[in-house]
């Protein structure tokens, strides 16, 4: 007869968490394909890129993006690096010893905080040749001393934020020793929607100057859009983005009452009449299919299997619970869950992209103008118009040629029939 081999704790253990990472990638997808638009988007036309830029630009914006995805990337690893260095060395020392709930909530708080601000320090010198490389290309404004203030503020918030997330998962592995993953991915999503509220009128005036769209052509287009998609846009703002950057851009932020359009300065102030509202409508189109609160859909229909596989991740890389000492754990088990859901995250993102840029092209048909600003602007940012495969994975939107595709196809279905 055979004799049954026992399964070590540990070894159960790497089951269960490999079993949640299966059931969060599986419950993403899910996610993925409930929030993906259900109109079939237009086909695209195949676009040679040499039509559209010269074989110099793509050259420039290619040596340019490419490395700086790569020490993007490499900030990650280094991130990763140190949050498993700190889980390696807990694992040396003995188990925390126990203590009350509030002492433990404070513990977790000051420990979160000092995470923050510690992990954001292996990562400075890449960011700081990542900046230099975009100084080289023009495409940063700002000085040294302004991105110095700029990061400083960012590492206090982050500290803030990372702070209270500490307390309250502190908390909640002492209240609910085995269920703190339910009350996890209830806060976490809680938390989401209430900072896509606020962050428009607490956070972002932190770093910029936003200031409504004043009387006059561009703000009557922007209404008169508006009523064409049947939207109440809220406010249309812009902001000075030109004392951080050359790069041209335009988003759409906020939940409810602080829902609102962001144009950058630079959008403004170098593109015509059509390219704006081009952007303008597609602006739009996001407001219409309330995609900032699709975002927070997406993360509320993925918080649970993540915050499981969370905690049963951070059980196979530490043996504490319920104290501040854990979190370095958790820290790291959610950057790894992090992995496949930003993945999947960008897939939706890119499809909820060109279903706006479908719907911008319907609302102003202006094919020619969105075509050339497509064009005008990846050389004004030194996109890579053609990027590799990695990059067109985690990219939040689709390439310039297809968006520039999407424009010609529709160009040539508006032509009217030739006369018989």
């Amino acid at each position: 007869m055979r004799r049954s081999q026992a399964v070590s704790p540990r070894g159960a253990g790497a089951t269960r968490a490999v079993g949640s990472l299966s059931l969060l990638v599986a419950s993403s997808e899910l996610a993925v394909r409930l929030l993906s638009p259900r109109t079939p988007l237009p086909e695209l036309e195949q676009v040679r890129l040499l039509d559209h830029f010269t074989a110099d630009e793509m050259r420039r914006g290619a040596r340019f993006a490419r490395p700086q995805i790569a020490l993007g990337l490499a900030r990650g690893a280094l991130d990763l690096a140190a949050l498993a260095t700190l889980v390696a060395r807990r694992r040396s020392r003995p188990v925390a010893g126990a203590s009350t709930v509030a002492r433990a909530t404070l513990a977790g708080a000051l420990t979160g905080s000092g995470l923050a601000v510690t992990l954001s320090l292996p990562g400075l010198p890449l960011a700081a040749l990542a900046r230099r490389r975009a100084l080289a290309v023009g495409l940063v404004t700002q000085s040294w001393r302004g991105w110095g203030a700029d990061l400083a503020k960012a590492t206090a918030i982050q500290g803030v934020l990372a702070g209270a997330g500490g307390a309250a998962v502190v908390y909640a592995m002492r209240r609910w020793p085995r269920g703190w993953w339910l009350a996890a991915a209830g806060g976490s999503v809680a938390f989401g929607a209430a900072l896509a509220t606020l962050a428009p009128v607490v956070l972002d005036p932190v770093f910029s100057d936003f200031t409504p769209l004043p009387e006059g052509q561009t703000r009557d287009d922007v209404l008169a859009l508006a009523a064409a998609a049947g939207v109440r846009v809220g406010e249309v703002y812009a902001v000075d983005a030109s004392r951080r950057t050359t790069a041209a851009n335009a988003y759409v932020t906020g939940l409810g009452p602080t829902k609102r359009v962001v144009l950058f300065d630079t959008l403004l102030d170098r593109y015509d009449r059509d390219q704006v509202r081009v952007v303008v409508a597609h602006e739009l189109a996001h407001v219409r299919h309330r995609d900032v609160l699709r975002s927070v859909a997406f993360a509320a229909l993925s918080a649970p299997a993540a915050a499981l596989a969370v905690q049963q991740l951070g059980w196979t890389l530490t043996e504490e619970r319920g104290s501040a000492g854990a979190l370095p754990a958790v820290a790291l088990s959610l950057a790894i869950v992090s992995l496949p859901v930003g993945l999947l995250g960008a897939r939706l993102s890119r499809r909820v992209e060109l279903r706006a840029d479908a719907l911008s092209l319907e609302l102003t048909g202006a094919a020619q103008a969105f075509a050339q600003f497509e064009r005008a602007v990846a050389v004004q940012n030194v996109a890579d118009v053609d990027p590799p495969r990695l990059a067109r994975m985690v990219a939040s939107h689709p390439p310039t040629g297809e968006r520039i595709g999407m424009a010609l196809a529709f160009e040539r279905r508006a032509r009217p029939a030739p006369a018989r």
